[in-house]
């Protein structure tokens, strides 16, 4: 019961605050962001995503590789005519290896998820912090005094959406970023030329 109604000061005080803070502006304004569309439809997403998914491929591989050979060793055991030819060292070792490599899928598949993870929160955390730039100044650009992720909201007017300035935002200053690598790469490798 405190907890309660210890939560309804907490939260009743938050919206005093924000109120009374969005009632000082003369005339506030509201933009709202879709942070998914903004992942899914920016260079800076689809770069991030384009990472994810490399990295992904190449944990898979991995684990598609240590699987074929647990398969291999497993079709190995099983043939009678094998086993009998082999000497019974041979057999116990074919016997430990197959012991070894379901050790070595399973350590392989917590990494795996582990990694995979650890590749999402970057993912997000990255896109985060260049949405949270790129609205800053869409927010400057247009006199834009609150901007919301849209999962924040339960119903906004369509014509406080700003998704499409901030990804143009985001495009812009990838664009940038990247002319300005390129030719920081090409300066690096001119200089690697003349020496």
């Amino acid at each position: 019961m405190k907890r309660k109604s210890i939560s309804a000061a907490i939260l009743t005080s938050a919206l005093l605050v924000f109120t009374s803070a969005f009632a000082a502006e003369k005339n506030p304004s509201i933009g709202v962001v879709d942070f998914g569309k903004c992942i899914m439809d920016s260079k800076y997403g689809k770069k991030e995503q384009e990472s994810f998914e490399n990295l992904k491929t190449r944990m898979q591989k991995a684990v598609e590789d240590l699987d074929s050979q647990m398969t291999e060793t497993a079709n190995k055991l099983q043939d009678k005519d094998l086993l009998d030819s082999l000497s019974p060292e041979a057999e116990q070792e074919l016997r430990i290896k197959f012991q070894t490599l379901g050790e070595e899928m399973q350590r392989y598949q917590g990494q795996f998820y582990q990694v995979m993870q650890q590749a999402n929160m970057k993912l997000m955390q990255n896109m985060h912090d260049h949405i949270m730039k790129a609205s800053n100044t869409v927010a400057d650009t247009n006199k834009l005094t609150l901007i919301l992720n849209k999962d924040a909201a339960f119903h906004y007017s369509p014509a406080l959406e700003i998704t499409t300035k901030v990804i143009e935002e985001l495009d812009k200053k990838f664009d940038k970023e990247s002319t300005l690598s390129a030719v920081t790469e090409k300066k690096e490798k001119e200089n690697i030329t003349k020496n």
